[in-house]
C-alpha cells in the first residue's frame, strides 16, 4: 500500500539579492567551544571552553552560567554582570571558536552519506554544500530517491522535498541544488540490490 505525499518542488539555489538586512546573530548551542576574554584579567580568561550538554559553562568566579540559547554578546553581558561582584568594571568578550549550534539551527544528513552527521546551518546553504560536508555518497546510495525532511512551525506536520542527488552530483543538474533551511534533515536511502 503506497501513501500519497504532497511534496514541494525543488527550488534551485539562487543568489539572494543584497537587501541590506543584517544576518541573524549566531546562537550558542551545546557542543560549541568558546573563548572568553576578560580585559586586564588574564586569570579569568579561558580558551577552548566547551559548552556542556546541559548548555552551561563554568568560569573562574562564575560557575554554571547558561550559555546555550544566547548570542555571544548576550553571554558576555551576563558574565560581565556576574563578575561585577569581584572585578571593577569588567570588560568581557565571548568568541565562538568551534560551533555546532542549537539543534534547531542544524542540518542533519542521515542514511547513505559517507559521513552522516549534523552540521551548523550557514546562510545560503544548499543540498550540494551539505553533501560535500558529508564527504559525498556511499556506493550503496540511491541518490535519486533522497529527500529533505523539513519541519514546519511547531504543531504542524513536516513535509518532504524529493531531491535527485545522482542527477545533481553526476549529471550536474543544478535544479536539484535546493536551499536548505535550519532544522532540515537530508535522508539518503540505500539502493535496492
Amino acid at each position: 500500500m503506497a501513501a500519497a505525499c504532497t511534496a514541494a518542488p525543488v527550488q534551485p539555489a539562487a543568489d539572494a539579492p543584497n537587501t541590506g538586512a543584517a544576518a541573524p546573530e549566531y546562537v550558542i548551542g551545546p557542543g560549541d567551544t568558546l573563548d572568553v576574554f576578560v580585559y586586564l584579567a588574564p586569570e579569568l580568561s579561558t580558551n577552548g571552553l566547551p559548552v556542556r550538554p546541559d548548555g552551561r559553562i563554568s568560569l573562574p568566579l562564575v560557575p554554571d552560567i547558561v550559555a546555550a540559547g544566547q548570542t555571544p554578546s548576550q553571554l558576555a553581558s551576563d558574565i560581565t554582570t556576574r563578575l561585577r561582584r569581584y572585578v571593577i568594571e569588567p570588560n568581557v568578550t565571548v568568541m565562538v571558536r568551534a560551533f555546532v549550534g542549537a539543534p534547531s539551527q542544524q542540518i542533519r544528513i542521515i542514511g547513505e552519506a559517507t559521513q552522516p552527521r549534523s552540521m551548523p546551518y550557514r546562510e545560503g546553504m544548499t543540498v550540494l554544500d551539505a553533501v560535500i560536508e558529508a564527504r559525498g555518497l556511499t556506493r550503496y546510495a540511491a541518490g535519486n530517491r533522497a529527500e529533505i525532511v523539513r519541519r514546519n512551525a511547531s504543531g504542524t506536520p513536516s513535509h518532504t522535498i524529493p531531491v535527485r542527488l545522482d542527477d545533481l552530483l553526476r549529471g550536474g543538474d543544478m535544479t536539484q541544488d535546493a536551499r536548505m533551511q535550519p532544522g532540515d534533515t537530508l535522508v539518503i536511502p540505500q539502493g535496492w540490490f
